[in-house]
Parts: C-alpha cells; structure tokens; sequence
C-alpha cells in the first residue's frame, strides 16, 4: 500500500519529524492537533470551546487532503489542560460527532506545548468509499 504523508506547512514538522496526517490505503491518522489558525497564532485563547471547534476545523482540513471528512473518523482522543471543562469542549466536538458518534476518550493533561493551548485533539478515520 501506498503512504501519503500529510503537511499543515507547519515550520517544526521537518524540526520534529512527522506530518499532520497519515494515510495508507483507507485508513487516516491525524497527529495531535490544536487551535492554530492559519497564521499560526493560537485561536479562541482562553476559550476551551473555541478551541475545540478550532482544532476540529484544522482536522477536518487534513482529512479533506487525505480524501477523507469527518464521516469517516471513527476514534478521536482528546487532551485537555483542565478537566473541569469538559462539558463545553464535549458538546463542540458533539456539535461536529453527534450524528458520526466515533469512539472517543478526553483526558486531562499538566499542559501542552505553549500554555495558550487548552486541547488537542487526535483523529483516526477510515474512508469507506474508496
């Protein structure tokens, strides 16, 4: 099967060595991903739900690369900096799954790379119309 990796354009993928998504044949792997807008300045910060829905958004445009959308995410993870906001980043991500209903988990986190960021979010998808 063939590999196609997926970029952001983001400068510290080549730093760090990996890309934004993966996909190898119908299935999709996207790399953990926040609230960076597209100039590369955090989005919503202190806004845990803004955030969300931001990062969701930046995934949905990596899976759109790969061939695929958010019908085909079938596991998400959710890291979160503050546990006690679960319910407003809950319901933005059901706001995007509630119909798709993928197996998901959050999971509070001391902190992620830059302190504006309240979420990061993991996506595997399989495209199932090739």
């Amino acid at each position: 099967m063939t590999r196609q990796n997926i970029s952001s354009g983001a400068p510290w993928e080549p730093i760090v060595g990996y890309s934004r998504a993966v996909k190898i044949g119908n299935a999709v792997t996207v790399s953990g991903t926040t609230a960076t807008g597209p100039d590369g300045k955090i989005v919503g910060v202190g806004d845990a739900r803004a955030q969300t829905v931001q990062t969701i958004k930046n995934i949905e445009a990596a899976l759109a690369k790969a061939g695929a959308s958010l019908k085909d995410v079938v596991r998400t993870r959710i890291y979160v900096t503050n546990i006690a906001e679960w319910e407003k980043i809950g319901r933005a991500h059901g706001e995007f799954f509630g119909e798709i209903r993928p197996a998901t988990s959050m999971v509070e986190v001391s902190k992620l790379i830059s302190p504006e960021m309240l979420v990061e979010i993991e996506a595997d998808a399989v495209i199932s119309e090739m």
